[in-house]
């Protein structure tokens, strides 16, 4: 306990190991028994599974861990809401391994306004995002499949953020089966970034503004940062009156905004076009069903000299590839989802965008992945993530 409220005052300067075997640790390691719940300061969350939580402030965190074990293993590890970090790792009998990682966390807080100012002080969460890992005062790592986990140590990485801004088909998905690319894109880039996840189910260009969720990355987004941006899916939507932009004028300058307050700031733009939706005609083909927006992205895109990960053709190049019968495999819900995807499909996407990163001159050593083809995607058997300890049914906040 007293190495963890240490690193939580000490702030940038006290890394802390924690040993989680039986070994002896050493002196300067804080042991964890295999029953050590989750007390303000480190420990296992309830609920089932092996959830290792320790109390740290918001910022970038890099995770060394140590695997191994006297039998071969095959340790996954995903953080805070299952975003994928290590996958499938293999370990041999008797070998010691070291993996680094960076993960991002965050409070929903927000500095307080001027007297009489507009603002908040906090993002205005909806209520399922409440009792979120991604929202709250601690760093949570799940482990999975062998774990075989003998160390963790956690310190502060000081490393350029990848923001992610969009609607459900980019969110950390919070529980089984669904899943989204964006929390599956930090186990194919390096640790030497980290990904900040700020996407959210439902959410629009203009919904993200008047819940605060861009006030929110804006107050930490530093020079040398990425803002990602892929909306689309909501803003295309006439019957959502308050948040409909039309695709010829106000979605445009939604993007235009965007883009101008992550320069404001040092950051670099991205934009992402959306995901198409897993329609199919007689053909075979995939109907096209997002209309004038990702032209629009785009076209402001290089109006703007920003760079664009099409992540539109990619995904219809995929399902088209897959087709009608095994692409449903991709999807949430068993198939019967044709926008939202399970592990499968936000893997395959998320290869998509880390191919896109390729392109970009400045992002493309941070990719850790192989390359990507489309048009040759492998199979779901091939693609084996090992689904998280936390299930529940379909989240009915639309994308």
């Amino acid at each position: 306990m007293i190495a963890a409220i240490a690193l939580l005052l000490a702030g940038p300067t006290a890394p802390t190991t924690y040993r989680l075997d039986d070994a002896p640790p050493a002196a300067s390691e804080t042991p964890v028994a295999s029953d050590r719940s989750y007390r303000g300061d480190y420990g296992y969350e309830p609920g089932g599974g092996r959830r290792f939580s320790v109390a740290l402030p918001e910022g970038n965190w890099r995770v060394t861990v140590t695997l191994g074990g006297k039998r071969p293993a095959s340790t996954t590890i995903k953080a805070e809401a299952r975003r994928l970090m290590l996958d499938r790792v293999a370990t041999r009998a008797g070998q010691r391994m070291t993996r680094s990682f960076v993960v991002n966390t965050r409070t929903p807080a927000l500095a307080p306004p001027p007297a009489g100012a507009p603002g908040g002080t906090a993002v205005r969460l909806k209520p399922a995002e409440l009792a979120s890992a991604t929202w709250d005062d601690r760093l949570t790592l799940e482990l999975l499949g062998d774990a075989a986990v003998t160390s963790i140590r956690i310190e502060p990485a000081q490393v350029p953020t990848l923001y992610l801004v969009g609607d459900s088909t980019v969110t950390d998905q919070p529980s089984e089966p669904a899943a989204s690319w964006g929390q599956m894109l930090p186990a194919m880039l390096g640790d030497d970034v980290a990904v900040a996840n700020h996407a959210e189910s439902g959410e629009t260009l203009k919904s993200f503004l008047t819940g605060l969720r861009l006030d929110k990355v804006l107050s930490t987004l530093r020079p040398g940062d990425w803002l990602f941006i892929q909306f689309g899916h909501n803003d295309q939507k006439r019957q959502w009156a308050q948040t409909y932009v039309d695709a010829a004028t106000t979605y445009r300058s939604y993007l235009k905004t965007y883009i101008a307050e992550a320069r404001r700031r040092g950051a670099r733009p991205v934009l992402v076009t959306s995901p198409e939706r897993r329609n199919f005609d007689a053909n075979g083909r995939i109907e096209r069903t997002l209309g004038d927006y990702p032209p629009a992205v785009r076209a402001v895109a290089a109006e703007e000299a920003v760079p664009l990960i099409d992540l539109n053709g990619a995904s219809v190049t995929l399902y088209e590839a897959l087709g009608p019968t095994v692409s449903p495999q991709a999807f949430n819900d068993g198939g019967k989802d044709r926008t939202h995807h399970n592990n499968y499909g936000a893997w395959l996407l998320a290869r998509a965008v880390a191919q896109g990163m390729r392109a970009i001159p400045e992002l493309a050593p941070a990719v850790t992945a192989a390359p990507f083809d489309p048009a040759h995607p492998p199979p779901p058997a091939a693609v084996a993530i090992l689904p998280s300890s936390l299930r529940s049914a379909v989240r009915p906040d639309g994308n």
